[in-house]
């Protein structure tokens, strides 16, 4: 009972001075408000990067050709034309728990239709690319494992060269022309979107990646093999046994670098998930810094209310009240002002990232367990920063308090 009658005491202390209060918890309302808006940014960024991450299938393993060196200027991964089609045909029927393999060559050309043109990417692939990377076609058929072989001029292509060039919808069957080389439109790829780099994952016109090193590229090596487990295989083990049969195939003896480089998707989610992660704790970490400016205002103002409240402070003393129920009575009014100051700054902060996510387009998440988590850290700001007025005011001599002017 009297903590709960020096609670009722403490709330009636607040609302004698309400602006002050008000502008008290003000630092708490910007540092809670600031930590939700931007950790909900910063995960929204996380989580969109991690579902593009995730749109390049299930279970699936990059091997990119190793890196060039011309006169000292190393091409990074993918330059040095290590990698051949016969390398990806000894993957898919060596490699154990392998559920598909598709060599990749990539470039970009300007395609033609009905009197309308657009500059495109042009993917070359296997048949598996669609089950790797887990994609559908919302029209039409895959091209086959007869037309990669005998590097026909089919394709299926994306929602953006339908848009450009098949203005009426009716593609299939009909041909665009790629470098003036017609190609038959055998499927209509569903709508990915853009990616989190900004791209257009819908802007792309996939052949055979026979007809693409033939006719274009004029290649005979692999920039990327794209490599997808099944699905009860250890990831590990499968990059293990494509390092063994690469190191026996491009006869690399222990002691010399690879000239390939194996990855999965877990370490490419990790790479393109970093940067976010960074950003996401030094958007925190700032944030949080206003907390701690705020819990230091309180501080101030709470020591300015002892020095006020010092003949109120002697007065009940003098009546029976006791040191503990002095310090108990101001940290609460601490605490309550931080923590009424959370409750107003959580609003705050998932009005602000909601606002931002309509009007900027950005992709936003917000954390139940980071508002509660930022709710707790208010109230141990008050805690922490009421303590030491709320001490002083309990210390204070009745006599010396009763002849305070």
């Amino acid at each position: 009972m009297r903590i709960l009658a020096t609670f009722f005491v403490a709330l009636r202390a607040l609302r004698r001075n309400k602006m002050r209060s008000i502008l008290t918890a003000l630092g708490i309302i910007i540092g809670v408000g600031a930590v939700i808006a931007m950790v909900s940014i910063g995960d929204g960024a996380k989580s969109l990067v991690e579902a593009q991450v995730a749109s390049l299938g299930q279970n699936v393993i990059l091997v990119f050709a190793g890196s060039a060196n011309s006169s000292g200027a190393r091409s990074g991964y993918g330059g040095a034309g290590t990698l051949t089609i016969k390398d990806a045909e000894a993957i898919k029927s060596e490699v154990r728990d392998i559920q598909g393999v598709s060599p990749e060559v990539v470039g970009g050309a300007q395609v033609f239709a009905n009197g309308l043109n657009w500059g495109t990417r042009i993917r070359g692939e296997s048949e598996d690319y669609l089950s790797i990377r887990q994609w559908s076609l919302s029209e039409g058929a895959m091209f086959t494992d007869q037309d990669v072989r005998g590097g026909a001029k089919v394709c299926i292509i994306g929602q953006t060269i339908l848009n450009n060039l098949f203005p009426e919808g009716d593609a299939v069957g009909k041909t665009i022309r790629i470098r003036n080389l017609p190609f038959k439109v055998l499927g209509i790829l569903s709508s990915k979107g853009f990616s989190v780099q900004g791209n257009d994952q819908d802007d792309v016109v996939v052949i055979p990646y026979t007809s693409a090193m033939k006719r274009f590229s004029r290649q005979t090596y692999l920039a990327v093999i794209n490599v997808q487990a099944v699905p009860s295989a250890s990831i590990p083990l499968v990059e293990l046994d494509i390092q063994n049969l690469l190191h026996a195939r491009h006869r690399i003896t222990e002691g010399r670098d690879d000239d390939f480089n194996v990855r999965d998707q877990q370490e490419i989610a990790e790479a393109a998930t970093a940067t976010t992660r960074t950003m996401t704790f030094l958007l925190g970490t700032i944030a949080c810094v206003s907390l701690v400016v705020g819990g230091i205002g309180i501080m101030n103002i709470m020591l300015v209310s002892v020095t006020e409240r010092t003949r109120e402070i002697g007065i009940r003393m003098a009546v029976g009240a006791h040191g503990s129920d002095v310090l108990t009575q101001f940290l609460i009014e601490a605490v309550v002002l931080s923590l009424m100051g959370g409750l107003i700054g959580i609003g705050m902060g998932i009005s602000a990232a909601k606002l931002l996510s309509y009007f900027n387009h950005w992709p936003t998440l917000i954390s139940p367990t980071v508002s509660l988590v930022a709710f707790v850290f208010s109230g141990a700001v008050g805690v922490f920063f009421g303590y030491y007025p709320a001490l002083k005011a309990a210390k204070l001599d009745p006599i010396e308090a009763l002849r305070f002017e």
